[in-house]
């Protein structure tokens, strides 16, 4: 582990990052909620305007990292760093709005390079890299969550916690400046092959947009739920998102291991199970014991759904097709980040937050029910 966290320095620092943000905003949401003054369902289409931001990043991360190279993650880690300082001094829902549009326009950019580094880092050193990367973001989410929690009970502002955030995040740049990757090698474009079948990729996108959808909209209103539902204070709240990106790291640390002795289709089928049981004991929790056991279960379960899809795709189609096939379920997977916080927003002005939780408990349990079996039957 120490030498797989020596290879990847570099990117594990943008992971940090990226976590430190995204773990701090969750635990804040309830204070800028309230300051900006949306309704449940204001503020879920706020999220919504701003997940257009990550659908422009898209876009924007390849030409980017074609632009900045071995730069990539420092230059985007300050864009990132510079964005986050704006929701902190967000007054009216329409600046919010901006304010988090750039917010996930410069961390999906991100997102996306720092996924790529490390898989270029995999190639070079031969080392699986990928579930630790992501397991240093859920320590850094859980982490700054915690932090928002105590910084808000106090009383430090969301822009003073943002500012102290983007202090730390200079450190972490320093990181990636003396850890660069290098670029990886870039060949002619292939065009795509005709027997690349969508009866697996579709389910198996499915599957990760599920997994995505249920892991963000966590992020967004778990602090919410215990704040408003069960009395929580400030740093009582931040348990939600903390408790869940520490399960997360857990469970995705753990992923490595699991797989050695169960398929994937296994643990995909379990672990989705074990979340919607979470998601219905945080919904319907009587005290905030139950629910933090609920969110626990909920990010064990979820943690290992994405990566082990992408495994079980890439060990089903031929090696020249792999790269092809988890970018195609990639893309549709991503969408989870936009469907979850709206999904969750509204619901939550018609029915109330415990209904939301219980919707994505019931979504979660299409995979075990149905998509697992579908991308079982996929035959090359």
């Amino acid at each position: 582990m120490l030498r797989d966290i020596y290879i990847s320095r570099g990117p594990l620092a943008a992971f940090a990052a990226e976590g430190l943000f995204w773990g701090s905003f969750a635990s804040l949401v309830p204070v800028i909620k309230s300051r900006v003054g949306l309704s449940d369902g204001e503020f879920g289409m706020v999220m919504l305007i701003a997940a257009l931001g990550a659908v422009c990043a898209m876009w924007l991360a390849p030409k980017a990292e074609q632009m900045l190279g071995r730069w990539t993650l420092p230059v985007l880690s300050l864009c990132m760093a510079t964005a986050f300082l704006f929701p902190g001094h967000a007054d009216t829902g329409a600046f919010l709005a901006l304010a988090m549009m750039a917010a996930t326009i410069s961390s999906g950019s991100l997102d996306v390079a720092m996924n790529a580094r490390i898989s270029v880092l995999e190639g070079t050193s031969g080392r699986p890299l990928m579930n630790l990367a992501h397991g240093i973001f859920s320590v850094f989410y859980a982490l700054a969550a915690l932090a928002g929690g105590f910084g808000r009970e106090a009383g430090w502002t969301p822009a003073m916690i943002f500012s102290a955030l983007s202090a730390i995040c200079m450190l972490l740049i320093v990181q990636m400046i003396l850890a660069p990757v290098p670029d990886p090698v870039r060949g002619d474009d292939d065009p795509e092959p005709k027997n690349l079948s969508w009866t697996l990729l579709l389910p198996a996108g499915m599957i990760v947009l599920l997994g995505f959808m249920s892991e963000q909209a966590t992020e967004g209103w778990s602090a919410l739920h215990l704040e408003r539902g069960l009395g929580a204070g400030a740093a009582q709240g931040a348990l939600g998102p903390a408790i869940l990106g520490m399960t997360m790291a857990v469970g995705r640390l753990s992923g490595q291991v699991i797989v050695h002795y169960w398929s994937e289709a296994v643990v995909i089928r379990a672990a989705t199970v074990l979340a919607a049981i979470g998601s219905a004991i945080a919904a319907w929790a009587p005290n905030l014991a139950v629910a933090y056991i609920g969110f626990g279960l909920l990010g064990m379960g979820v943690s290992v759904v994405a990566p082990m899809a992408f495994a079980w795709v890439g060990r089903m189609v031929s090696p020249e097709k792999k790269a092809l096939a988890i970018s195609r379920i990639a893309v549709l997977g991503y969408a989870g980040f936009f469907v979850g916080p709206p999904l969750m927003g509204f619901l939550a002005e018609w029915f109330g937050l415990p209904v939301s939780f219980t919707a994505i408990s019931l979504l979660l349990l299409l995979v075990p029910l149905v998509l697992v079996p579908m991308v079982s039957r996929y035959r090359p």
